[in-house]
Formats: C-alpha cells, structure tokens, sequence
C-alpha cells in the first residue's frame, strides 16, 4: 500500500520571524541567498525534531506574463510579499521562503512547520494552496539498439519527408530542455556549451547531489547543465541531434535546464522555476518530459505553463505513463489547457539485444528490466519455468529452496509486481529471469526496489514467452546470452503505447491533445553511458512533437503559439483502436488526443480550424453545440464536405481498470453538410453532439470530425478531436471505498500506522497524533477536515483546507493527514483543549456546486481523546 503523508493544523508558535521575512534561495548561487531548498538561515528558524513540508501559496494577482505592465504589476507583487510576511508574523507562521514566482504564475513555494500549512490558505491574499509534489522521471529502458530506431518514428511522423523534401531543419529555433540536464559533450549535441554551440542557453538549478526530500544534499546551482542521469540527454537527442542519430529538428539550438541531480528525483516549484529561466532566455519551444499524474489543470506547474505559452513559447509537456492506472490519469504541466499533452505510441521496429534457445538457437529479443543488473554477453544456462501460460500469479509465491539453482527461470508475468517475481526466484537460486507478457504488446518491465535484484531480468513478448514453455514440454532447453542484436516489426505498431496515460483531466478538459512516437526509441545518452540507449515513455513522444514544432515554427514562423496547437491537431492522423482488427475504428479520443502528429501535412495546409479541439464536459445538460471557425490562407475558395468519425468510447464501470467498446458512440449533426472558405477568408460552421443512450453513463466519448476537402487538396482531410463524459459528472464519489477501506482514523506504531476503529487516545507529543487515511477515488474540488467535539457536535474549528485534490495514484492508494491539535476557529488560530472529538472530512466532486450537498463526499472519524502530558 503507498501512502503520501500531510500535516494539518495551525502551528501556534507565538515567536518572531528568524531568516523569514526576507525572500530567501529566490535563484541560486549567484545571489547572496540561501539555496533554495532550505538549507540555511530560514532552516535554523526549526527545530531538529520538527519536520517540515513544502507548499505552493497561490496569490490573488495575476502573473506578469498574463496582465502585462510589468514594471506596475512588479510594484504590486511587492505589495502581496509584504502583506504575507506581515500576516504570517502577527500569526506566528514560521516558513523558510523557497521561491518566489511572478512571471508565470503569482505565488510563493514555502517550507512551513508541521501543522502549520492550515494557516497558509487562511492568510490574507492567498488565492490557493497546493503541495510541491515530489516528481520522478518514469521513463524506462526498453533494450539496447544498435540501429537508429528514431529514424523509423520520424518516418512515422512526416519529419523526414519535411528534413528531406522541404530542407526545413530548425535551424534558429531556440527549444529549452526542463529536464536533468543535456551533455553537451556528446558529439551529436554539438560537442560545446555556449554562445556559437548547439548547447548555447543553460542553467543547473541543483547540482550533481542534490536528491529531493534529502536535506543533507541541498540544491547546489550553478551555470553548468551537464547530465549525468541521462533522461535530458535522450529527450534532446530525439529533438534535434545530428550525428549517428538524427532528431527531429537537427539545427535547432538548445536551452538546457537542469531540474535533476545524478540520482533520486526533483521538485514542482525548481520545475517551475526552470520555466521562467526558459522564457528569460528567449526560448521558442520548451519541452518537459516531466510530470505529475492526476493532477488538475489548476495546479502550478501547468498554470505556468500555461502563461508560458500566453508569452509566446509553444509548450509540450508528456501526458504520463500511468497508462495501466486507468481514466483521469494524464499529469501536470502536460494537463495545462494551453500545452501540447503528448501521448505515445509503438514505433514500426524495435531492435533489442536477444539470446538464443538450443536446440535450434533461434535469437530471442528481450528488454532488460529497469532496475536490473545488464545481462552478459555471453554465458549458458538451463532454462527452467515456474509455471505456464494459464498461471494467473506465477512465481508470486515463495519457491522451493535450491530449485532453480544456476538456471534461468521462465516466469509469466501477472498476479504481483516484476520485483516480487524475481526475488523469488532469486532465492530460489536463478541465474536469471526471462518475464513474458500476459499480453499483446509491449512490455516495459521494472524490478527496480528498496531491495535490489542481484541477477539479470529481462521481458519478452507473449508469444515468445508461450513458445518456449510448450518447448520446455518436449525436452529441456539451453539459454545462451549474445551479443547479438534483433530487430522485429512491433505487433503493436502504430497502436497506443499500453503505458501513455488516458485521459481526460479531472476538470474535464480535453486531454491528452496528441501522439507520437514514444516506445522503444533509440537516441543519444550521456557519453560516459555509451552514448546511445534505447528507452521508452511519453517521456519519450514530447520531444518529437517539441522537435516537430521546431519545424513547423522554421517552415511557418508567422504562427502563434496556441495556433501551433490548431495546425497540428487538424493534420494529425488518428492511430487506430488496438480492440479492431480491421483498423477502421479511431482509439479512444481520451487516449490519443487529434491522433498521430504529421508535421508534413500542418506544414503544407492552408486552412485552419480553431478551436483545434473540443471539451464538451458532461452530458447531464443534453446536447453541446460548438462552432468552429475555418481560416483559408489560400488564394482559391475551398469547399469541404462534413462527416464524423466516432472513436472507441470508455465504457465506465471501474475506471481503474478501464474497458473499451464501439457500442455508444454519439450523434453529431453539422449545420450544413459542406462549408466554402473564400480566399484568405473564413467560415464558420456550428456542430451539436448527443451523447448515445447506449454509453452507460460515467463512460468517456469521443471522436473526429472529419473535413475532406473537394479536389484533392494537398492538406488532406483535416480533423477537429472532442471527448465528454456521459451523465451527471458530479455521480462520481471521490471517498469510494478502497481496498484499503479508507477512510479510517490512525495511529502511529513503529512505522506503521494502524486503524482505530474504535477511537484511540492521543497525547500529541512526537508523532502520536491522529492520523486521517484518505484513499481518494477521483479529483476533489476541494477537502476540508474540521473538528467537532464529541458529545455536543460543538464546533472547533477547521484543520485543513485543500483545493483541487488529484486522485490517489492507485485503487487502493492512501494519503495520510496527521492533526497537531490546532485549528482556524473564527479567523483565529485556536489551541483544542484536551477531550473528546471526532474529525469531520469532506470532499466536493470534480467541478461540484459547495451550495449543493449532494455533491459533497462526508465522512466523520470514531471518537477519540485529546489527553497532552
């Protein structure tokens, strides 16, 4: 079970501000302040035994990057400082200022005191309140390749026809890399850093150390944004390298920023903070393979990025790879409603290192596990199953001692995590581990954990993997490691990445927006690492489609950057539904947003239709009727006939574990059936979509319309995405039960807490508090937790207040929220007095009505006791 943890109560330390009142770590070493993750004056203001968290406070004044008049609007961000500071003085707020933000979004990122983040959304001024969620890459290593498989995803996206038929490159176009840094020694990314290089625009905001949520590895900035992760290297070799690998955009000069020490993760607000350095450099483009899932459109990172894009700089951000997590998942920055979300899908070929099987010694094509040791080049062993293809939770359980001893161990994946698998047959005594999917596709798997696996795993396809175990049937079989590599036509080609994160977000916004190469792409790596690697993930897709709007911008620079969005939604190609075998019916809109980006065909056409795509919200309401509006840049009138494409619809139930269907695709009805453009003029044309009587309702819908223009127009047919959700959105709870039957009250024993069904008593000394255990089973608008006493219901007062709450990461989830003992009583910090009291927790469903009750979640804690030393 994971389980994040929250802090909730006003910490009621009537002292003076120490190292607070100034604004400290606001850019780095530069500057005379302290770094930026609290590793100086400000942290002296805590005691040892105090921990601490971080939050974002969102204030009432719109960035600088949206209101203009920014030598005003810096008078006025002023102003909004000092009112906080004072404010949090007369309360006896205790915080250590990380940043400060007023260019793309108005706000602070601040470490407060445990039980001190109550008072920050009660303090005058303050719009808002959200954590600064810890971010990890998730991108994975799909296998070693010897050939240039990029070369292959941008056939697949039009890129190469625009490098070699058009000579469009990129070149003058300025991309920025948020990401762990970008070796410039690699002598496909220029092989310098400066003014003159590839690599001419860069800043580290962390330093090689640097580990999120470790305080003994503070940030360390300086000037150098050299990787040595290797995740940023990829991205901007799939961008714009031109070497051995040749990006997207081969000319495009790069901004590295580094957000990433050499290992662990990073931070939303150094995130963000990496954006506004972006944008001062001047950059055109900004790619950030980087995300949060579940998150809302409002949270900061992707309201930034969305100011960014308001500034003039497209914005492509990955959607996720929570792909086997169900609906909602599609994270921030990429769930912002003006960035480019980037969905991923299969490229044509993988090239995979292999091993063979004797007799025969037919080669095998595997991915190594991340979080394995690299299997040998060389070296033979039996091979041995644990089970067969109809195990449901094969090798899940302890197996007998010795009984793989020096053999490698063919196991079937499901019914517990890779790890699990592998330490079993670990100690069992294997050699090593061959997991084949349970599944068509591709498989990506990771056994990378507390505890390491000290023996190679690797994955392989289903039928490999069901190949091998009928063998076994027939006699045994010998596995030798080559080193040899394999390349095979994908059975998933063209289809959805089983990993990219479905949509839509949970304020209904359109979500993801497009797709585009993204499994098993082969690009540069740091050079200390080999230089190339293979490695999978919409982490993966983003830079395509930011190297792909490098060229549209070099080809067409007279775009904005949200009509950049527009042309490349309505040339995109839908990829096709992996549950039809014909390929006539469009994957879910949720999932791939306009479909498979051709940078080719947004190039060459000469009309665009905005909105590129359309949220119709729920259908409660009945019917959504939309107009479009068509731009011909042409010197000829184009006349386009009308139709609709429906998609595969989610069909609801249990959207963690999601099903597709062709059965309730809804009704469109244009206002004409063929609309003219004139000449460099515009049309306009108003659709209505019904959602289909025979979509259960809490399902996804979704399709393309389609404009085919008459003639044969160069541009092809273009399409306009939409996607809505059938019935009352407001039907969906948000404390559902969970498999870990949350809500429930907690107390702390060891490192566990534990339920107390009955109550409990608490003294509130160290961590013997009450802990609340959320399991969150969508979006909140909002959560609150107020405290009442037990025998009269009397009130006293609120403990925390939160606004657009994502959904927990899985269906069984939690988070934990602890209480100190304070409350905000009548505007006032209050200290509850020892007693009895119950914890009242509400939630209001994703874009609910606060006046209406139904649309709030309640739950009220058993009794429990208040007894301090």
């Amino acid at each position: 079970m994971k389980c994040g943890v929250r802090w909730f109560g006003l910490a009621c330390l009537h002292i003076a501000l120490s190292g607070c009142s100034g604004e400290l770590g606001v850019e780095g070493a530069s500057q005379n302040n302290a770094p930026p993750d609290g590793a100086a004056a400000g942290e002296a203001t805590f005691a040892p035994d105090e921990p601490t968290e971080l939050w974002f406070v969102e204030l009432e004044r719109a960035p600088a990057a949206t209101s203009g008049g920014r030598a005003r609007m810096k008078g006025l961000a002023d102003e909004e400082r000092a009112l906080f500071r004072r404010a949090a003085e007369e309360r006896g707020l205790r915080y250590t200022l990380r940043f400060s933000f007023e260019e793309l979004w108005d706000g602070l990122s601040v470490r407060v005191a445990r039980g001190g983040s109550a008072a920050l959304s009660e303090m005058p001024g303050v719009k808002a309140v959200y954590p600064v969620v810890p971010v990890e890459l998730d991108a994975v290593r799909a296998a070693t390749a010897v050939d240039p498989d990029l070369a292959v995803a941008s056939d697949m996206s039009g890129a190469d026809l625009v490098r070699r038929d058009l000579g469009v490159t990129g070149e003058g176009i300025r991309v920025g890399v948020i990401d762990s840094g970008v070796d410039y020694h690699h002598p496909d990314l220029g092989g310098c850093f400066g003014q003159g290089c590839r690599v001419a625009f860069g800043h580290d905001f962390v330093g090689d150390d640097f580990v999120a949520g470790d305080s003994s590895n503070p940030p360390a900035p300086d000037d150098d944004p050299d990787d040595c992760l290797g995740h940023g290297t990829h991205v901007a070799g799939i961008i714009g390298a031109n070497g051995i690998v040749q990006g997207v955009a081969p000319d495009v000069t790069f901004g590295a920023y580094r957000v990433f020490g050499c290992r662990g993760g990073s931070r939303a607000d150094i995130i963000l903070k990496a954006m506004e350095r972006a944008a001062e450099d001047g950059m055109h483009v900004v790619n950030i393979s980087i995300g949060t899932p579940f998150q809302w459109p409002d949270y900061p990172t992707a309201a930034a990025a969305n100011a960014l894009v308001a500034r003039g700089v497209v914005v492509v951000a990955s959607i996720g790879n929570s792909g086997e997590k169900g609906l909602w998942g599609a994270g921030a920055p990429g769930v912002g409603e003006a960035v480019i979300g980037a969905a991923s899908i299969d490229g044509t070929r993988v090239t995979r290192l292999s091993f063979t099987v004797a007799p025969g010694n037919a080669a095998i094509g595997y991915a190594r596990a991340e979080g394995s040791p690299p299997p040998p080049l060389s070296g033979s062993a039996p091979l041995a199953r644990t089970g067969t293809p109809t195990s449901a939770r094969d090798a899940c359980d302890e197996l007998p001692a010795g009984s793989l001893a020096g053999k490698i161990a063919l196991v079937r994946r499901g019914g517990c995590p890779f790890h699990e698998k592998a330490a079993h047959a670990q100690a069992a005594g294997a050699a090593g581990v061959v997991i084949y999917n349970d599944r068509g596709g591709v498989m990506n798997p990771s056994v990378a954990a507390s505890s390491p696996i000290s023996i190679p795993v690797v994955g392989i396809a289903q039928a490999d993997g069901e190949l091998l175990s009928a063998r076994l049937d027939a006699g045994p079989l010998t596995h030798s490691w080559t080193d040899r590599a394999v390349a095979a036509q994908s059975s998933t080609a063209g289809l959805i990445s089983g990993f990219s994160s479905h949509g839509l977000s949970a304020a209904l916004s359109f979500k993801p927006d497009l797709a585009a190469p993204g499994g098993a792409i082969y690009s540069t790596v740091p050079v200390e690492q080999g230089s190339y690697d293979t490695l999978s993930g919409t982490s993966m897709a983003a830079p395509h489609v930011a190297g792909a709007v490098a060229l549209l911008l070099d080809a067409r620079p007279e775009l904005s950057a949200p009509r950049v969005r527009d042309v490349l939604q309505n040339s995109a190609v839908p990829a096709p539904w992996s549950g039809d075998p014909s390929g006539q019916v469009p994957e879910g809109a949720h999932r791939q947003g306009a479909g498979v980006m051709r940078v080719d065909r947004a190039i060459r056409a000469t009309t665009v239709i905005s909105p590129g795509k359309l949220a119709l919200g729920e259908s409660e309401a009945g019917p959504a009727a939309r107009t479009l509006t068509l731009e011909n840049s042409a010197a000829h009138d184009v006349t386009y006939d009308l139709s609709h494409a429906p998609a595969a619809c989610a069909t609801g139930g249990d959207h963690w574990r999601p099903t597709s269907a062709t059965a309730g695709a809804a009704a469109v009805d244009f206002s004409a059936p063929s609309v003219t453009v004139p000449a460099h003029g515009r049309a306009t044309v108003t659709v209505t979509v019904r959602a289909s009587d025979a979509l259960a309702d809490g399902g996804l819908f979704g399709g393309y319309l389609v404009f085919t223009p008459r003639g044969g127009a160069a541009d092809g047919p273009l399409r306009v995405p939409y996607a809505g959700f059938k019935g009352d959105y407001q039907s969906v709870p948000v404390l559902k039960p969970s498999g870990s039957e949350a809500p429930w009250l907690g107390k702390l024993s060891g490192t566990r807490v534990v339920p107390q069904r009955s109550g409990a008593t608490y003294t509130l000394a160290s961590d013997d508090v009450p802990y609340v255990m959320v399991h969150f089973d969508h979006g909140a608008e909002r959560v609150t937790l107020d405290i009442v006493e037990a025998a009269t219901a009397k009130p006293w007062g609120r403990a925390l207040s939160l606004s657009h709450v994502g959904q927990s990461s899985s269906a069984t989830a939690v988070t934990r929220y602890g209480w100190k003992g304070t409350t905000k009583l009548d505007g006032r910090p209050t200290v509850v007095p020892d007693g009895d009291y119950r914890i009242k927790l509400r939630a209001l469903r994703a874009l609910g009505d606060p006046g209406n009750e139904a649309h709030w979640d309640t739950w009220t804690s058993p009794v429990f006791t208040l007894d301090r030393p």
